[in-house]
């Protein structure tokens, strides 16, 4: 180290950056995950960039250190440019649906295949410093159409994903600076990014490849000449009534319930349900939200026993001798085409199953489609009633309505 000035620089900015970030709402985590991971990547290709021209006029280019700079570079300044981009999508700021054009794959290999060629020419031949840019441009690239044409459904398993690609670039960069620390702590990252994305895509029966390249979530077109389907809704009045006259009643959460931060009053019906002898459940589907885990941390923030939360798996078992499912801002994770409709593009995807209980009450604003943007036929079932509104204000008065009953 030859001065401190800018390292204290460093920490004065990344304090700057950071306090205000620590205080996101819980709904807005997801996103700040993305940011967290583009500032990983920046650090990482800042870092192998400053290391490349600082040894290229030193001369100490050796072939291992130049290879460990292109991993790095590559890496980073991908990682950058995906992240934002996947923190675009989940703050809307960008379209949410998958972007495509002919030939997509085909570009964005080519643009890889030259980074990774020309990170190889440097290899036998540093001195090529011409090639640097272009390396740190396509990889720019490369980043930011790697994420354009995967949908927002997809962007749990993008978080997890870039978190290993970032902590893949934390292990260059370690080689980079010599670091043991950095490399075991990169490697820790990077293999438990990419298993929890392993993980994921098996919840949702779909592989690697088909998430990176197979641009889920399009909008789809209603046929032509199909009949209008309606869906029964119902008031707040309707549903603590269908929820107070149950004796089991699961209970499903999803990225609705986020964003009207109405986990305590989901806690509050719990806690209604639950003093009226009501068996109450919590349905934790593992891709639910917009970050792995991101139900189980709203959850945990009200409070709700650890032990009413059950896996998928587990509580699809008793779904057919549930009373009541009530769907609070859940969509894709729910809908039926998944299992009944093999033209849909989720199809095979496992889901809750909330269809198979006795009666179903589905909270959400609109009947618009998730962020799939696939239609959900669960709204139009027979034994569906839909209550929309925020789900904050929905859930509130059922709250009120089930308390005053409770009271007479």
């Amino acid at each position: 180290i030859h001065g401190y000035m800018w390292i204290a620089i460093a920490f004065v900015v990344g304090t700057a950056i950071g306090v205000p970030l620590s205080k996101v709402p819980l709904t807005a985590v997801p996103q700040r995950t993305a940011l967290s991971h583009a500032f990983g990547g920046l650090a990482a290709g800042l870092v192998g960039t400053a290391k490349y021209f600082l040894w290229l006029d030193e001369g100490v280019l050796t072939p291992f250190r130049m290879g460990a700079i292109t991993v790095e570079v590559i890496l980073g300044y991908l990682t950058l440019t995906g992240s934002l981009m996947a923190a675009g999508k989940l703050q809307e700021i960008i379209p949410t649906r998958p972007i495509t054009y002919r030939g997509q794959n085909l570009v964005n290999l080519t643009l890889l295949a030259i980074a990774v060629a020309s990170g190889i020419y440097l290899i036998i031949n540093p001195t090529a410093w011409y090639l640097f840019p272009l390396i740190i441009l396509l990889s720019l690239a490369f980043g930011v159409l790697l994420i354009v044409p995967i949908g927002g459904a997809d962007m749990p398993t993008v978080i997890s994903l870039l978190n290993s690609y970032a902590g893949l670039a934390a292990v260059a960069m370690g080689f980079v600076l010599e670091n043991k620390v950095l490399i075991v702590a990169g490697a820790l990252d990077g293999s438990s990014g990419l298993i929890l994305s392993i993980i994921m895509c098996r919840a949702m029966n779909r592989s690697f490849t088909n998430v990176l390249f197979g641009a889920f979530g399009q909008v789809q077109v209603a046929a032509a000449g199909g009949e209008a389907r309606t869906a029964k809704s119902g008031t707040a009045r309707d549903a603590a009534d269908l929820l107070g006259n149950a004796s089991s009643v699961v209970i499903v959460p999803g990225y609705g319930m986020a964003v009207a931060q109405a986990q305590h009053r989901v806690r509050e019906i719990y806690d209604q349900l639950t003093r009226r002898g009501i068996d109450v459940k919590f349905a934790i589907h593992p891709v639910a939200g917009r970050m792995p885990g991101h139900m189980n941390v709203l959850l945990a923030e009200s409070e709700v026993p650890y032990e009413a939360l059950i896996e998928m798996d587990d509580i699809n078992r008793d779904l057919p001798q549930t009373d009541v499912v009530l769907v609070v801002g859940a969509n894709d994770v729910v809908n039926p085409a998944a299992r009944t409709d093999p033209k849909s593009p989720i199809y095979g995807m496992p889901i809750i199953d909330a269809d198979k209980a006795r009666f179903v009450i589905a909270n959400k604003r609109s009947m618009n489609p998730g962020f799939a943007g696939i239609d959900n036929d669960l709204y139009y079932a027979d034994n569906t009633l839909m209550v929309f509104g925020d789900a904050k204000a929905v859930l509130g008065d059922i709250v009120k309505s089930l308390s005053g009953e409770s009271a007479h």
